[in-house]
């Protein structure tokens, strides 16, 4: 955590000390920056897959719209190139290359600039993305850290021409995408629930692991990762819904407003699972803490039971020679006699009592 830390603040300084320096602030995979184009319109569909930068050319056609998507990020040399190529500013750039970088929204002259977090459903450790949006008047270009396949079915309904994509603007294009990531929102936070529902905490017959409160812990780091993602989002559907943005058509605000709709269901569902998940970590707690009652319980009534019977052997058991019951004949016997008499005492005693 420290060395993370420490990096963050050398590029932050790095930064502000050279603007035009672009570094990538995640985890350089072994992987190439992969190039897709997409252009399209009501009557035509083009696609041209792994294309080199020299090759996407400018977006010249105000009757097509484009989708430049780049799956990875770990070449900044590349990203910039294709950055400078459409005009757009250093400092998008570097937030681009920061998977570092809060969620956010800004608007420019000749494009609006968006950056989330994506997530998708996990194994073991939630699968985190940094993906971010360049939209313009009739293009859009998407950033991806990784190579996912969360737009795989607006592809196919490119290629065959399904639903009413093709038929509208880039703007329309920007939700769809962003509702693909928020299915993968809702498809966690469900995940979450159900391995929530199969802690099975009440059975008395098993004895809960202390992992289980690692698992529990994990689950709402998840959940408040995906609250925290999920607002910023939010607040940029609203700006959409309350003021005007050229690149926003009015006839489409109302599926921005949808997307606003789908933030408040995820905020709600986080906060259900989120008060869910804290109701465990008490009763993990509550369980462990009644457990070890019942064990202090248990050896304090042994304790109590036996501590008149050690009294009376730790007396017969000194080394004295005055000590008449020693050279009784029946003196063993009836010792014994008093001492399950005792023991007799005290357990109807406390059974009395409901202690036993």
């Amino acid at each position: 955590m420290i060395m993370d830390i420490t990096r963050k603040n050398k590029l932050l300084n790095r930064k502000k000390t050279d603007p035009s320096h672009y570094t990538y602030t995640g985890f350089a995979e072994a992987v190439t920056p992969d190039i897709q184009l997409f252009r399209y319109s009501h009557s035509e569909f083009q696609e041209y897959k792994s294309l080199p930068v020299n090759k996407i050319g400018k977006f010249t056609d105000e009757n097509s719209v484009y989708w430049l998507n780049i799956d990875g990020l770990n070449d900044p040399a590349l990203i910039a190139g294709i950055c400078h190529q459409f005009g757009i500013h250093s400092l998008i750039i570097q937030d681009i290359l920061d998977v570092n970088q809060r969620a956010k929204f800004q608007e420019f002259d000749h494009l609006s600039y968006l950056t989330i977090k994506s997530v998708a459903p996990f194994e073991k450790e939630i699968n985190t993305e940094h993906i971010s949006f360049i939209l313009g008047e009739n293009f859009l270009i998407s950033f991806q850290e990784k190579k996912g396949d969360y737009f795989e079915h607006l592809r196919f309904r490119l290629r065959e021409h399904k639903g009413i994509i093709r038929e509208r603007s880039s703007d329309y294009l920007l939700y769809a995408l962003l509702e693909a990531i928020l299915d993968n929102y809702f498809k966690t936070l469900d995940q979450i629930d159900s391995e929530a529902e199969k802690f099975n905490l009440l059975d008395q017959n098993k004895e809960p692991s202390p992992n289980l409160l690692m698992t529990i812990e994990k689950h709402k780091k998840m959940v408040h990762f995906i609250n925290k993602s999920i607002l910023p989002l939010k607040e940029f559907s609203l700006i959409i819904e309350r003021k005007e943005n050229k690149y926003i058509k009015p006839e489409h605000i109302k599926y921005f407003v949808e997307i606003k709709d789908l933030c408040l269901t995820l905020i709600d569902s986080c906060e259900i699972i989120q008060s869910s998940l804290d109701s465990s970590t008490n009763l993990f707690f509550s369980i462990q803490g009644y457990r070890m009652n019942r064990i202090m319980k248990m050896l304090t009534i042994v304790a109590t039971i036996f501590i008149p019977l050690t009294f009376i052997t730790g007396i017969y058991g000194m080394n004295f020679k005055n000590m008449p019951e020693l050279n009784w004949q029946y003196g063993y016997f009836a010792l014994l006699g008093i001492l399950f008499l005792i023991l007799l005492i005290m357990i109807s005693y406390l059974r009395r009592k409901k202690w036993l």
